[in-house]
């Protein structure tokens, strides 16, 4: 018979490899049992910020998390899901600090608009999600959208209308003051968008094009008009020198 070549033969693991392997393995998911329950990898500080209205307490309710538990049976990601699932959080960061901690970041979505709805009216924030709904306005604070009227979206839809769309991220990009500041806008012939101060001064901005900068212009204009209540008619912001009247 011929001798086979050495080479050629299917190789056996070694008995004593295998219990070397599956001893590794072992000590490997004790040290992980050890790290996830260790004493000294419980949570006990939960620090938590950017909120504006929502409270600390609100967040640990809404990510369902508690003081205790093993740091490292916490997941991030899913922590991050339940925040940004509440419809009054629009982005939310979530991570561990060891030994015992978990910082949470979040962005509370900010309403920005009012538009008429088929129900009443729609409380929009600079997505176009609708955070609110009521049937009359009662107190009215935030600028009314007209021009139009959205039909069968309720809380928790997008409002996808192009002009809707385009007033609402001029609008997201003014302070709060200079929000507060703004009645009304509305889109007065295709392709020209016209906004109204609360004291009647109207804004004209024209085409939704240079929208950064007319928000600037806006944002500085209204700024000044706090504090300076010139006898303004009108500001025209469609041209990249602004005109304004004064009234007779």
């Amino acid at each position: 018979m011929e001798e086979q070549n050495g080479t050629d033969a299917p190789r056996r693991r070694s008995p004593r490899r295998l219990v070397k392997g599956v001893a590794v393995l072992a000590a490997v998911a004790a040290l992980l049992l050890i790290v996830v329950y260790s004493p000294l990898f419980v949570l006990e500080r939960i620090s938590v910020d950017g909120m504006t209205t929502l409270k600390e307490e609100d967040i640990w309710r809404i990510a369902d998390i508690h003081k205790g538990e093993p740091l490292f049976r916490l997941q991030t990601d899913e922590i991050k899901h339940r925040l940004e699932s509440d419809l009054r959080i629009e982005e939310a960061a979530v991570r561990r600090s060891l030994p015992d901690g978990l910082d949470i970041h979040i962005r509370e979505r900010t309403l920005v608009a009012t538009v008429a709805a088929d129900y009443g009216y729609a409380d929009l924030d600079r997505t176009g999600r609708i955070i609110s709904v009521h049937k009359a306005l009662v107190g009215q604070r935030l600028p009314l959208i007209t021009g139009g009227k959205i039909q069968g979206k309720y809380i928790g839809d997008t409002v996808e209308d192009e002009n809707v769309q385009q007033m609402l991220a001029f609008l997201g990009l003014l302070g709060a003051d200079a929000l507060n500041q703004i009645s009304e806008i509305t889109l007065l012939r295709p392709g020209y968008v016209v906004a109204y101060t609360t004291g009647a001064v109207q804004i004209r901005l024209g085409a939704f094009e240079r929208i950064e900068e007319k928000a600037t212009l806006t944002q500085g204009f209204l700024d000044d008009l706090k504090v300076n209540p010139y006898p303004v008619e009108y500001v025209d912001f469609t041209y990249t020198s602004p005109f304004i009247k004064f009234r007779q």
